[in-house]
């Protein structure tokens, strides 16, 4: 069974627009390359038919899989987010007991996870640690470069 996952309504949105795109554009784009090759002759001894078939399965999978994704995407509500504990969505602002270096992070869907823009999975180990605390909980959480202990300053939407 595949697991839920929650979204954004920006980012549900998102989800679907790569769908669309795949599905539609995608699609005519690995077509035409399957008929320029199928134009170049022999079908046996053509390596870029082969590729172009072979790239096709692989986008088919793709659309497949995102498919799936869409099929048990969730929208969260973020107006009505509980802001008394870290959960899905929520954004933490977090400082690092021992250098005192503070940072924000929204917890979001893998997919939508991008570091830059401080948006995490909920399923990294950062944000495992934090859902379920709230306000002033400290929780040592475990990270490649060993174990580091955050408190958590402020929880939003």
């Amino acid at each position: 069974m595949t697991e839920v996952t929650y979204y954004t309504q920006d980012g549900l949105e998102r989800l679907k627009e790569e769908v669309h795109y795949l599905k539609t554009t995608g699609r005519q784009l690995i077509s035409k390359a399957i008929a320029e090759a199928r134009d170049k002759g022999d079908l046996s001894e053509n390596a870029e038919y082969d590729a172009a078939k072979e790239a096709q399965g692989l986008h088919e999978a793709k659309i497949a899989k995102l498919e799936t994704t869409l099929s048990t995407a969730r929208l969260i509500d973020e107006s009505k987010l509980d802001t008394s504990k870290v959960l899905a969505l929520s954004i933490v602002k977090i400082k690092n007991v021992k250098n005192g270096a503070t940072m924000s992070y929204q917890l979001v869907a893998e997919s939508e996870a991008d570091l830059k823009t401080g948006k995490i999975s909920v399923k990294s180990p950062i944000a495992q640690g934090l859902l379920g605390k709230s306000v002033g909980d400290k929780t040592e959480i475990q990270v490649p470069a060993g174990k580091i202990e955050f408190e958590i300053l402020e929880i939003t939407r």
